[in-house]
């Protein structure tokens, strides 16, 4: 791994770059209505990441926790217009229970005087948020945005690198959800080969 600060610069900033894309094709998309986001997922995500930023710095994570808090900013917006499509966003009985696991978790930052068990709860919470937009995802892959969970991933990648101080509290976090964002990605792929883009245009909420 590169040990240069001005390396470890570099590579939050390349971070930071591609988190401004992403986020700006993805709010472009569900803008135009091409993209439905599950309203409950990135409350969750919204709210985690923001504490995550949080627990991150407390750790010493420096630069590297940047993109995180930029992350959970945005995400935030997204949250609110994802609200706005609530209705087309087929919230089932068990996205309630994936929000209620979520939220149990999220106080874990304010009860627990460790950061890395802080993290721990909180990146569990944050996976969980995942739940309700796999569950769409499945049922409706044409009105998710399959390239933005794979520069997730890419972007997660780099934030691992660009750590100043590598630790279970600053390294899991990003890990573990841009490992989340790879496999929804290929789960988004593969259901885009099964269900065809001409039912895209048809399917109603499940």
């Amino acid at each position: 791994m590169p040990d240069s600060i001005v390396v470890k610069e570099a590579l939050s900033a390349l971070a930071f770059i591609i988190t401004i894309a992403l986020f700006a094709d993805y709010i472009r998309s569900v803008r135009v209505a091409e993209t439905v986001p599950h309203v409950l997922s990135w409350v969750i995500w919204a709210v985690g990441t923001l504490i995550v930023c949080f627990a991150q710095l407390a750790d010493g994570a420096g630069v590297g926790a940047w993109p995180i808090g930029f992350s959970a900013c945005i995400t935030g917006y997204i949250a609110y217009l994802a609200y706005g499509k609530r209705r087309q966003s087929s919230i089932k009985a068990l996205d309630w229970v994936f929000l209620v696991l979520a939220l149990c978790a999220l106080p874990a930052w304010w009860l627990a005087s460790d950061p890395v068990w802080a993290v721990v709860l909180l990146t569990s919470a944050d996976l969980i948020g995942f739940g309700p937009t796999f569950r769409r995802a499945y049922h409706h892959p044409h009105q998710e945005h399959a390239r933005f969970f794979a520069l997730g991933a890419l972007r997660n990648v780099l934030v691992v690198f660009a750590l100043e101080r590598y630790s279970l509290a600053t390294m899991l976090f990003p890990t573990a959800v841009g490992a989340a964002c790879l496999a929804l990605a290929c789960l988004l792929c593969f259901r885009r080969m099964v269900v065809p883009a001409r039912l895209a245009q048809t399917e109603t909420a499940q």
